[in-house]
């Protein structure tokens, strides 16, 4: 269902379905619960969602979540926190995740302890799940039809985008949030409140009731925080076109801008900043970033200014796989031709360890 129509009519019942801290009355799960029964991980004791933990359809998803975690945990995760520890040297509280989907997962892991994440894509956030909505649906098919669509993500580390959203079409557990919500509660994230937000022309964000008429960005407001700690962290989600036609009247890059510098991550990106038409989500990113990590399918390295950069390169740069010719970079080439670390992890399209590449652009004046 579109996002204009199934967020519209659950705007209105977050605030009363989604609440802070602990357990409603009736059928109504905190935020956390949710994020933890979707993710195959026990709710609290005391929540409602208890009643469907028993049913061997949702045991049997928390197996196989449990199993691909660790699977996950051991060749990639583990080994991307001890790269980024040393590739990554100054962190700024912010991060920009353009074309990321609901990739939390890898921007947490990347970029990690940020304050605020800002992730966009074409795909729509989808509804709140609820305790009733659970109940009214086949709960195996939809944890069988979310655990499909992080298929990709488990192998390649990205979303295939039209293979996600065709197999969330006409589920319940739809659309992006289902997912931001699996990663947070894996990621050890303790999720308080979910909010729908917009971005009105001029850049002014839009909670709850309040949401613009603005449909060219809608979003989704996650507040959470690590397990444990007390400090608050948001991240935001915004389905929206990121080509020049869509952010000149769309408000979204001023939102960003109001945020000021971040550190940016991009990968599995289809090129498109190579493109023209893609250039002022380029011209932005390379002028609120003070860190960027990404692969060679983001930002040509023609455009990164010797005077203003300093660039390096870790892994190997094979040149794009052939679904996407015609974007071999010879100066990128000439960057891995010179010594540099190896990555012994995987990531982007050519997502084996030993072809992966990933560029740490760090501004000079930070």
């Amino acid at each position: 269902m579109p996002i204009q129509s199934h967020w519209g009519a659950a705007a209105a019942l977050v605030t009363l379905l989604v609440t802070l801290g602990g357990a409603s009355a009736g059928d109504v799960a905190t935020s956390n619960d949710m994020a933890r029964f979707l993710a195959g991980m026990a709710p609290s004791a005391d929540s409602p969602l208890q009643g469907l933990t028993k049913q061997a359809s949702w045991q049997s998803h928390a197996r196989r979540f449990d199993a691909s975690w660790s699977d996950l945990e051991r060749s990639q995760l583990s080994r991307i926190h001890v790269w980024t520890k040393g590739a990554v040297v100054k962190r700024r509280p912010l991060v920009f995740y353009m074309f990321s989907g609901p990739d939390f997962l890898y921007a947490n892991a990347l970029l990690p302890d940020a304050s605020t994440y800002v992730l966009s894509g074409l795909e729509p956030v989808g509804g709140v799940p609820t305790v009733e909505g659970l109940q009214r649906t086949s709960l195996s098919r939809e944890l069988r039809a979310l655990e499909s669509s992080l298929n990709s993500v488990f192998s390649f580390s990205f979303f295939r985008t039209r293979e996600m959203r065709f197999k969330l079409q006409g589920h319940y557990l739809d659309g992006t949030l289902p997912i931001l919500l699996v990663f947070l509660a894996r990621s050890d994230k303790t999720v308080h409140e979910i909010e729908p937000v917009s971005v009105d022309d001029d850049g002014t964000l839009r909670r709850g009731h309040e949401l613009g008429l603005n449909k060219a960005v809608r979003g989704v407001e996650i507040t959470y925080s690590d397990t444990g700690s007390q400090e608050k962290r948001i991240l935001y989600y915004f389905s929206t076109d990121l080509d020049n036609g869509g952010v000149k009247s769309s408000g979204f890059l001023t939102f960003c801008g109001k945020l000021g510098t971040g550190d940016s991550l991009v990968k599995s990106a289809s090129y498109l900043m190579h493109q023209s038409n893609f250039s002022l989500v380029r011209d932005f990113l390379l002028a609120h970033t003070a860190t960027l990590i990404q692969d060679d399918s983001g930002i040509p390295l023609q455009y990164f200014d010797p005077a203003e950069w300093s660039l390096q390169a870790y892994g190997s740069y094979h040149g794009p796989i052939a679904v996407f010719p015609n974007r071999y970079q010879m100066k990128l080439h000439h960057l891995f031709t010179k010594s540099h670390p190896t990555l012994n992890f995987g990531i982007g399209y050519r997502w084996r360890a030993q072809e992966s590449n990933l560029l740490v652009a760090m501004r000079s004046a930070q």
